[in-house]
């Protein structure tokens, strides 16, 4: 958004104990951030927390500093319930994004199972509350929006796609030294990647090997597991990596295995996709809608390392063609993923557009035309007047 020159205040907690105001550099834009002072989560690696009788304040000040045209929050809990009730008070128009499934983080709160159905009623209840001030809600994928229907007991949520550069990945089609299964996002419970490894094992007979790239409070367990399975010269940690080793891994990959249950979209998956990859992923929550199976990959039952071992040994071994034209179906479906086209649709709604006319051209991978293509097309951004009335154009606005 800074680069389609916007003035853009991004307020989260602080990542340590220094907080305040400053300029950050991403992407090579610069923008304003606001770190408010937080506490680190004990039972997890990095999460930090700010206080929630505390939220309310930090961002009324923020608020009132930055005068902002529209507020978008990213989640319904803690900063975003704080400054959804301030920007509502004040007549700003509000946009709503869900990303987190309370499932995501259960785990870390350290209730018993027995209560945690409790705290996800409780939590999505809350959630609702705030995601009702919003004059839009989103999420990353029609599953997913059809989950916070459900659940969240909300309307007409709208399917934007979180969005990735696609020319920033390279496919790599020719022959690859090695049978190299990718897997990349935080190494945490969720993601089941002891499933993944389970799978791995059954895959020693074709040479097949494993990258893992991301850390998170699992990493050291998996690579004990890894090695008590066998796997200690075929299953490599890499941990965090940067952008140019990501891709890297990306383009030298045969194939791109997510077993997560609980994915509202997946950058990953999608980052994969536009490196030409051929994808098996669980058969779970948004997943099927990247992953068209038969077409530029499979699913299997998720949880099922029999399964999922399957899938990945017909790929492997399948010939270099029928591989490629799976990651060639990839790299087309991810096509209508690409950030351009989530901006120009969030620009929309930010400028007062109903979500009833954005919903048209909104993400639904599943939304093709008669002859079987995505349908593809430029959408055109209107102009907002300023409200003074002097018909000066008023962009960039906060």
């Amino acid at each position: 958004m800074a680069g389609r020159g916007h003035d853009v205040h991004v307020v989260v907690p602080a990542s340590s104990r220094r907080h305040g105001t400053g300029f950050e550099d991403y992407g090579g834009q610069r923008v304003t951030v606001h770190r408010l002072p937080s506490y680190r989560w004990p039972p997890h690696d990095w999460l930090r927390f700010v206080l929630p009788w505390r939220a309310r304040t930090h961002c009324t000040r923020i608020l009132d500093l930055v005068k902002p045209d529209v507020v978008h929050f990213q989640s319904a809990v803690v900063i975003g319930r704080a400054v959804a009730i301030e920007a509502e008070r004040r007549g700003i128009r509000l946009i709503g994004t869900n990303h987190l499934m309370i499932e995501n983080v259960i785990e870390h709160t350290l209730l018993p199972n027995a209560l945690r159905p409790l705290l996800a009623r409780l939590w999505w209840a809350d959630a609702r509350k705030t995601l009702l001030r919003a004059s839009a809600v989103t999420t990353p994928t029609r599953r997913a929006a059809e989950f916070l229907m459900e659940v969240g007991g909300l309307e007409n949520v709208l399917a934007i796609s979180c969005g990735i550069r696609v020319g920033d990945y390279t496919a790599g089609f020719g022959e690859k030294p090695e049978r190299r299964v990718l897997f990349v996002g935080r190494v945490t419970g969720e993601k089941h990647i002891d499933v993944l490894l389970q799978a791995m094992t059954r895959l020693g007979d074709i040479g097949a090997r494993l990258d893992v790239a991301g850390g998170g409070d699992l990493l050291k367990h998996l690579e004990h597991q890894a090695r008590s399975l066998g796997l200690a010269n075929r299953a490599t940690f890499h941990g965090y990596v940067s952008d140019e080793e990501l891709r890297r891994l990306y383009t030298e990959s045969s194939v791109f295995a997510m077993p997560s249950i609980a994915e509202l979209q997946s950058i990953a998956t999608m980052e994969a996709m536009a490196s030409g990859l051929p994808v098996v992923a669980a058969n779970a929550m948004a997943l099927p809608h990247l992953v068209h199976n038969g077409e530029n990959g499979y699913l299997f039952e998720p949880g099922d390392a029999d399964d999922l071992a399957n899938r990945l040994r017909q790929v492997l071994t399948m010939p270099l063609s029928e591989r490629n034209e799976l990651g060639r179906e990839s790299l087309r479906l991810v096509q209508m993923h690409d950030i351009d086209r989530t901006l120009e649709l969030f620009e929309r709604l930010y400028r007062g557009e109903p979500a009833s006319a954005v919903a048209r051209d909104s993400v639904n991978e599943q939304d093709r035309s008669l002859d079987g293509a995505p349908r593809t097309g430029t959408i055109q951004l209107p102009r907002r007047d300023d409200e003074s009335g002097t018909g000066a154009q008023r962009d960039p606005h906060s």
